[in-house]
């Protein structure tokens, strides 16, 4: 099993055509109360100028944690480009946070506390607040997560209750399990939780407002669902 560093969280950003938000997103990482983190940026063909803007941001702000910019040559999808950033992770922890949304400051230090506090658990989301432009903090928090037990009851009956862009895990777990299936587009992250359900692995939401969900026309949600979480 690959070995992993300890106390390390890597954080895993599928990114594609993401340039009016990508600034924001990193902006949000740096403001990490907990900076033992790298970031693994899997550019995913984009054809607009994500990456310039990442290397500019990289150039301006000298972040004090490592940022890894893997281009892809063809366009793999949200399944594909996730599992490629989790593979190069090197961290006891996994985090994903998707380009066009925002991190709490206390996000990963509340949550590796939580995993370092409860060694039972593997997998933990975080409640969020969806938002449009303007102040985030205003954003409307979310009514459809559920806690504690209650995820298995709502996953049993094919509903989903967890926020994928908010989830950190251990590192552990993708190296047994696997990552997201390719074989559902639009599904991923749904399938993605249930692998941890069906492998009897224990997993929660903190009830704390740690993301930001970004409402816009481009996202991806809106592609599969017609509306986005939170909304």
């Amino acid at each position: 099993m690959k070995i992993r560093e300890e106390g390390l969280v890597s954080v895993v950003i599928p990114c594609y055509n993401a340039a009016p938000y990508i600034e924001d997103c990193l902006n949000g990482l740096l403001s990490q109360t907990y900076n033992k983190i790298e970031v693994i940026l899997i550019n995913d063909a984009s054809t607009d100028h994500t990456v310039k803007i990442v290397e500019q941001w990289i150039e301006n702000s000298n972040p004090s944690f490592p940022i890894i910019i893997c281009n892809l040559p063809v366009n793999t999808g949200f399944a594909g480009a996730l599992n490629i950033g989790y593979f190069m992770s090197s961290g006891e922890y996994i985090a994903v946070n998707d380009a066009d949304d925002i991190s709490h400051p206390l996000r990963f230090e509340k949550q590796v506390n939580f995993l370092k506090e409860n060694l039972d658990y593997d997998l933990i989301g975080t409640n969020y607040r969806a938002f449009t432009d303007g102040n985030k903090e205003n954003g409307k928090e979310a009514n459809w997560l559920y806690y504690g037990e209650d995820i298995r009851k709502i996953y049993a009956i094919g509903k989903h209750c967890i926020c994928h862009g908010t989830i950190l895990f251990r590192g552990k777990v993708f190296d047994l399990l696997g990552g997201p299936t390719r074989r559902i587009t639009g599904a991923e992250d749904y399938e993605f939780i249930v692998k941890f359900l069906n492998a009897k692995l224990k997993i929660d939401n903190l009830r704390d407002v740690l993301y930001y969900y970004r409402v816009h026309e481009k996202q991806r949600s809106k592609q599969f669902y017609g509306s986005a979480k939170g909304e």
